[in-house]
């Protein structure tokens, strides 16, 4: 179809559309799909309660060969490798979605199962943070895993953990996973107050380690720089955790940073046309936008005001009545590269959709060259880049796997791609997958439910075939925008003011622990914590826990293996073997009714402790 032929085919769907009243969607079932896809994408223990079955255990190794434990977090798109970049942005902008939107999430069933994504992400942040400067930013290497096509719960490529610290700064890397923390302490500060706090912890130690520690993260992680090169360099991150750690703390330390580096670092002078996980500029500048308009900015109120102007500089390119103007397809969807350009569409829709919800609860209009613009404008031109996503296009393409009639079939995604380990068990090797599986013309054998792909081209031409990487090729970070916007479509404004803070509905903890290969739900072995002493040194609270373990069947427990996760100080009482923990030296079984007991200190709640395998005679 050549470029005259879209327009025209463009602009009659256009006019069908202002006939029928509009696309018609069912925000409610989209949101409830995107939400599903960060399953799919789970690395490690999978829970009990995981959705996507296709999908097993897998990575479960990952970090051993550096002496931590790496296993969990996110694959970040259709390959095997754990991007620390890409992995905290998503979180970042999940979490700010709940925090805008969670009523609306509720009340579509929705906040429970977005709060779990969230935890799955912060979850594996922590362990990647084991001390103040070091921060685990990879777990693979894109060269070696791209050359295989192997379902996750097969890959045999290399597993390595790369890491950043005083010596190899990553300023881009910590301010982002800083960011995430700490909106996602926010997320959890009313269903889970001591996990917030841990999460809060980390969130400061990363933004000091950021700040003063300063370097592009790709410059010590050098096999990040082929796939998630920081171009946009560190300035945009240090400024972007500032903002979310003074929204998480509302120390004036934050804001004044935010004040002070503002011109240096670029964020009072950058006028963008972009956001996503390498430039955060547009993001800052709607986040500061917001404090000026909640009457936060104090005596920096006059600085603030530039942040605002680049935040409507950003708002009216996209409406296209700014200076300047996003690029758009002639079915109107923003283009600005050939390869995802779904991710840029997805984010500037948040953007445009929060701000708006902004002005509206600060009665003001948005301020661009040609004159102001009504805050409805702005959701409506976001509510126009999901319809085209969710089908509303010149090809009538859903960009959503499993949403509408009409959706890609060949997804460039390795576990989508290839037969279930659960069909079929045998051994998907390194190249066999791309003989077997990859170059096969058949739709997937799994359905990857709500995975945005790459998109469309700049004339709106779609190629549904899974080498077209550029177009079929699904990422966290094209959904993670999302959330908020179809949460808020599909719930509406509920005159909720946006700018007084929200506070979530009140849910049970979430609860994500996965179960370990070979755990059986048997009470013959029952495992108690409690915690018995803390105190404060250097600032620091510590905290000793002891655990007991019992014996409650009839037998004697001849040999025992636990898993100890989310722990981050010494432990005594047991023996570790590998990843897990056994018996004692001193105690080679546990008779019928007996007990035995460890402890363990460290500066957090209390760790997760399950039973991996035992046996009784």
């Amino acid at each position: 179809m050549g470029p005259t032929m879209v327009v025209l085919t463009a602009v009659l769907l256009m006019l069908s559309r202002d006939v029928l009243g509009g696309g018609g969607h069912d925000y409610g079932q989209a949101l409830s799909k995107s939400i599903l896809f960060f399953e799919a994408q789970r690395s490690g223990h999978l829970p009990s309660t995981q959705r996507v079955t296709w999908r097993s255990n897998s990575g479960l190794s990952d970090g051993k060969s550096s002496g931590v434990d790496l296993v969990g977090g996110y694959y970040d798109a259709g390959d095997n490798v754990k991007f620390g970049l890409p992995m905290a942005f998503t979180v970042t902008m999940m979490s700010w979605g709940i925090l805008e939107y969670g009523k609306q999430m509720a009340g579509g069933g929705e906040l429970g199962h977005a709060m779990e994504a969230v935890k799955w992400g912060t979850d594996y942040f922590i362990k990647a943070h084991p001390e103040p400067n070091v921060l685990y930013g990879e777990v693979g290497d894109g060269n070696t895993d791209h050359y295989c096509w192997q379902r996750p719960e097969d890959m045999t490529t290399d597993r390595r953990a790369y890491q950043i610290d005083q010596n190899n700064p990553g300023s881009d890397l910590a301010g982002e996973t800083a960011a995430a923390m700490a909106a996602a302490s926010m997320v959890f500060r009313h269903s889970d107050p001591s996990y917030s706090a841990e999460l809060l912890r980390h969130a400061e130690q990363l933004f000091e380690f950021a700040d003063k520690y300063r370097g592009k993260y790709d410059g010590s992680i050098t096999v990040a720089q082929k796939y998630y090169q920081s171009v946009s360099g560190y300035d945009d991150e240090l400024l972007w955790a500032a903002a979310w750690l003074y929204q998480a703390t509302e120390e004036p330390a934050y804001l004044d940073y935010l004040a002070t580096n503002g011109d240096s670092l670029g964020g009072t002078g950058w006028a963008m046309t972009e956001f996503g996980w390498d430039v955060k500029y547009a993001g800052v500048q709607t986040l500061v936008a917001k404090f000026l308009m909640q009457g936060k900015a104090g005596h920096h109120e006059q600085v603030f005001e530039q942040y605002q102007q680049k935040a409507e500089s950003f708002m009216c390119a996209c409406l296209g009545k700014g200076s300047k103007t996003v690029q758009k397809t002639p079915g109107g969807l923003i283009f600005r590269q050939s390869w995802n350009n779904m991710q840029f569409v997805t984010s500037a829709s948040f953007l445009a959709t929060v701000y708006s919800d902004y002005l509206s609860s600060s009665r003001k209009t948005l301020k661009c060259d040609s004159s102001d613009v009504k805050p409805s404008e702005l959701l409506s031109f976001a509510q126009s880049q999901v319809d085209y996503i969710l089908g509303d296009n010149p090809r009538g393409t859903s960009y959503m796997v499993g949403y509408g009639n009409n959706y890609p079939s060949q997804v460039h995604h390795r576990g989508a791609s290839i037969v279930s380990i659960k069909v079929d068990s045998s051994f998907v090797t390194c190249r066999g997958g791309y003989a077997t599986w990859y170059s096969r013309k058949a739709s997937d054998p799994n359905l990857l439910t709500g995975a945005i792909v790459g998109g469309p081209d700049a004339y709106d031409n779609f190629a549904d075939q899974r080498e077209n990487y550029e177009q079929t090729e699904p990422a966290t970070y094209n959904n993670a925008p999302l959330l908020g916007v179809l949460a808020r479509l599909h719930g509406g404004d509920n005159g909720f003011n946006q700018l007084s803070g929200v506070v979530l509905p009140t849910l049970k903890a979430v609860v994500t622990k996965a179960t370990p290969p070979s755990t059986t739900s048997s009470p013959s072995i029952n495992i108690e914590q409690k915690l018995t002493a803390s105190w404060t040194a250097k600032g620091q609270t510590y905290y000793r826990y002891s655990a007991r373990v019992t014996n409650n069947s009839d037998k004697t427990l001849k040999s025992l293996n636990i898993l100890v996760s989310r722990l981050y100080g010494p432990l005594w009482g047991l023996t570790k073997t590998g990843d897990s923990y056994g018996f004692p030296s001193w105690i080679k079984s546990l008779p019928a009714g007996k007990s035995l007991e460890f402890v363990y200190i460290h500066a957090s709640s209390q760790a997760q402790v399950s039973v991996w395998e035992y046996t009784l005679a």
